[in-house]
């Protein structure tokens, strides 16, 4: 550790002194038309000898830019923007007699008819900015025909296990949102839920690692906002895409998105289709030891081929209407109707310590889920002055119905392989309902051009009703199973946050403070016990950013967050994927807390190193627990001790030449958890290197290329340890139809290597897992833009549910 941090604190020395060298040149200027400045214009420097990339920089609200401390030589300049036409010089010489060189850029605007032309901008696949890395899904060739949940696998910092759990730089526990709004779903229920959102349907994927005060605390890594496509362009416009996907099985998905701009009013729209089908081999061993937790008493091995379908229906509608020059208010409505079917066969031998089979268990399900989500916003927004004082408020309502139907049949053989005793017969019908309803208003008041004040106030209710009703089959009749079960849980959340920040000339600080008040109770029905909890906790948040010079930054954040447990893990149900190996919820589960810092180093805005500790108390997260005497393993959330971490990230996003970007992302972090198992001691700790390459090349008439790829050394996910895994994918687009059009067909996984293996290893516990799905993939999509394309900005807009659609059970686990 004290080699760790000692090489850690001379790469951060040694850059801040080569900063000191004295600086060569600057090339500025500013950027107009017909007198008037241009901002968000994009000005690169190439050197002339091999026309290589060195700085990319925009103008500001003036149309002013600074290119500062450039290497005496000869350049040439390109300089962009929507709607004006290029603008370049071929050369500049800059030396010690012309150290600084100004040029007045005047741009000519595009002048044929707007009918007649498609306004494109070219965004990087990656972007860099304080405190967040978004990735801009349609700048990659091979994101087409992607889910959203593949699209966070390659993102990076982003891991994503075989159960689908998000982890963000090595940790579980991140807040998903959907347009600024919770998802209301964890687990493999919100995997289920991304694998229905389809890549053509995005827009961006923003990373926060320590996010402000202003956001719910919950999320102890993090958050991931994934925003879709919203259309910000005057008149009738639209894009529909399609796209087919073939590995194994076959997949399909389509999409309609509308939009309608005018005056004050503004209309939107979208419709999506999807249909998935897939597979995943799934092989189990176990060690079962005698009570001195070292002799073998037996053992088992488990084969289980789930193979599933799954068809959605998604669709979304709102308008935004500008009451005033100074109020606006807005409505949107999102729903979604999914139907999945599941048919897992599988075999399990069960072995005594000399190996030889005493019985075998083949079990076939047929398992049905449906599942319904409407969710809606209403919103308002005043403007009191030109200053950026404003008033926004936010009513949010959520309803989602799951409806699961099992039927599990097992057929028992003897260790010659004989059929022996009654066949097994259990089905299950289980309903779920959840409401969800919230309300929140933010305030903001700058009281100078660099000191501002923000506030804000929000309450959340959540009522849940989980039932499940199984039946066993005794040969004559079906009877009532006694793991028939009904579980209600009510939660009521309170928060409310100031939020300050102050800039100086190279200073930047911003300090918040939330509080949050959390009362919730709990009942299963039908065994009549019950429990009360409630508690307050404090959420500080501190930002320092610093600019030593034009070359290197430093910033600096701290942050405490909390992770409540999902309603699906309190539900205290069994869920059977056969007769000896089962999932059961825990209603005694209990919030943990995170303490988290990050440093961070950004040199020339092109490398960032990042330098983070984090420790967690009262760690939420998954295991197996079993009963030896009856060979039985089963899955369930629990608490553990505590879980630290430390890492370092480097992130490198850089045009090489015109026609060649590259983004690297790297990092080395090491989990360490600590805790008690029926009390057994509990130590694991890994460290795991994480590298994420992307490769973008631009080529003449509208094609492009990609080639990507990750890999992720051994890991410790929860009390589960990975095996290595590594994957690459590749890809090409041709735009068409004067540019309107676009086709991209995309490979991933393509030597067929994305596949988990990995262990768990604590007390009476030795398991083994390893498992495979359809990920080798090829699509094959189709993007057309319709309608005017004069640029017209438009509100963007997030909603107030707060963290708990993050918390939801309610789809299926595929």
């Amino acid at each position: 550790m004290k080699t760790f941090l000692t090489i850690t604190l001379a790469l951060f020395i040694s850059l801040y002194s080569f900063s000191q060298l004295e600086t060569r040149g600057q090339v500025s200027g500013t950027v107009t038309s017909k007198l008037m400045p241009i901002e968000g214009a994009t000005i690169q420097l190439f050197r002339l000898v091999d026309q290589k990339i060195l700085r990319m920089v925009v103008s500001n609200k003036e149309g002013a830019f600074v290119v500062p401390q450039v290497d005496f030589g000869t350049y040439s300049i390109l300089v962009t923007a929507v709607g004006y036409k290029n603008f370049s010089i071929d050369k500049m010489d800059l030396s010690s007699s012309t150290p600084r060189i100004t040029k007045s850029i005047i741009l000519e605007a595009i002048t044929k008819s707007l009918k007649d032309v498609t306004v494109s901008v070219k965004r990087p696949l990656i972007e860099q900015k304080p405190g967040k890395t978004l990735i801009n899904v349609e700048a990659s060739a091979t994101n087409a025909g992607l889910n959203a949940l593949e699209l966070l696998e390659k993102s990076p910092g982003v891991s994503v296990d075989k159960d689908g759990n998000i982890s963000l730089q090595g940790k579980s526990g991140v807040m998903v949102l959907i347009d600024g709004k919770p998802t209301y779903l964890s687990g493999a229920d919100l995997a289920s839920f991304l694998r229905n959102v389809q890549s053509n349907n995005l827009d961006q994927i923003e990373i926060m690692t320590n996010p402000p005060a202003r956001y719910d605390a919950a999320g102890n890594s993090g958050i991931i906002n994934i925003k879709t496509k919203k259309i910000t362009i005057k008149g009738m416009n639209g894009s529909l895409s399609t796209t087919y996907t073939q590995g194994i099985y076959a997949r399909f998905n389509s999409s309609l998105n509308l939009n309608y701009r005018k005056d004050k009013l503004n209309v939107f729209g979208s419709y999506g289709h999807n249909y998935s089908e897939g597979f995943n081999n799934l092989v189990i061993t176990r060690n079962f030891y005698k009570a001195d937790k070292k002799t073998i008493a037996g053992t088992s091995d488990q084969v289980t081929r789930p193979h599933f379908t799954r068809e959605s229906h998604n669709v979304k509608a709102g308008f935004d209407y500008n009451l005033s020059k100074r109020d606006i208010i807005g409505f949107v409505v999102n729903g979604s109707i999914s139907n999945g079917a599941e048919n897992p066969t599988g075999r399990i031998n069960v072995r005594d310590a000399s190996g030889k089979i005493t019985y075998s268990l083949n079990t076939i399900n047929d398992n049905h889920s449906r599942f319904v989500n409407v969710s809606s916003n209403a919103n308002f927004k005043h403007t009191f002055d030109s200053s950026g004082r404003e008033l926004t408020a936010d009513l949010d309502y959520a309803r989602y119905e799951r409806n699961d139907n099992t039927l599990m049949h097992t057929e028992t053989y003897n260790g010659y392989g004989t059929r022996s005793g009654m066949d097994l017969a259990l089905k299950g019908l289980i309903p779920s309902d959840i409401n969800i309803y919230s309300i929140k208003t933010d305030y903001v008041h700058p009281l100078s051009k660099t000191f501002k004040f923000e506030s804000g106030l929000k309450s959340s209710l959540v009522n849940t009703d989980n039932q499940v009703d199984y039946s066993r089959y005794d040969g004559t009749s079906w009877k009532v199973d006694d793991r028939s079960n009904q579980f209600i849980y009510k939660e009521a959340i309170h928060a409310g946050y100031v939020t300050t920040s102050k800039s100086w000339k190279r200073l930047n600080v911003t300090a918040g403070l939330r509080l949050e008040h959390t009362n919730s109770n709990g009942m299963q029905v039908r065994n009549d016990s019950s429990f009360t909890r409630r508690y307050t906790n404090l959420f500080p948040n501190l930002g320092i950013g610093m600019d030593l010079n034009e070359k290197h930054q430093l910033n600096f954040s701290y942050s405490r967050r909390v992770d409540r447990p999902n309603y699906g893990d309190l539900n205290p149900f069994v869920y059977f994927l056969d007769s000896l190996t089962y999932g059961q919820g825990n209603p005694y589960l209990q919030p943990q807390f995170t303490n988290k810092a990050e440093l961070s180093h950004t040199f020339r805005r092109i490398v960032t190193t990042t330098l983070n500790y984090s420790r967690t108390n009262n760690v939420i997260t998954q295991l197996l627990k079993q009963d030896t005497e009856k060979k039985i393993t089963y899955q369930t959330t629990d608490n553990v001790n505590s879980m630290e971490q430390i890492g370092v990230a480097v992130m490198m996003n850089s045009p090489v030449t015109k026609w060649w970007n590259t983004n690297v992302y790297l990092n080395l972090y090491k989990n360490h958890y600590e805790g008690k198992y029926q009390a057994d001691p509990i130590d694991i700790q890994f460290s795991t290197f994480v590298a994420n390459v992307t490769n973008s090349f631009t080529l003449p008439k509208g094609w492009a290329v990609e080639v990507s790829g990750f890999y992720r050394s051994r890991a410790a996910e929860g009390l589960l340890v990975a095996g290595p895994m590594w994957a690459v994918n590749s890809g090409i687009s041709k735009q068409a139809f004067k540019k309107k059009g676009s086709f991209r067909l995309g490979v991933r996984d393509i030597f067929f290597t994305q596949r988990f293996n990995g262990y768990a290893r604590y007390s009476d516990v030795d398991v083994r897992i390893a498992s495979s799905r359809d990920s080798r993939q090829a699509s094959l999509s189709f993007t057309y833009r319709f309608g005017k394309n004069n640029i017209s900005p438009a509100r963007k807009k997030a909603g107030g549910a707060g963290e708990e659609q993050n918390r939801v059970n309610s789809g299926g686990s595929n």
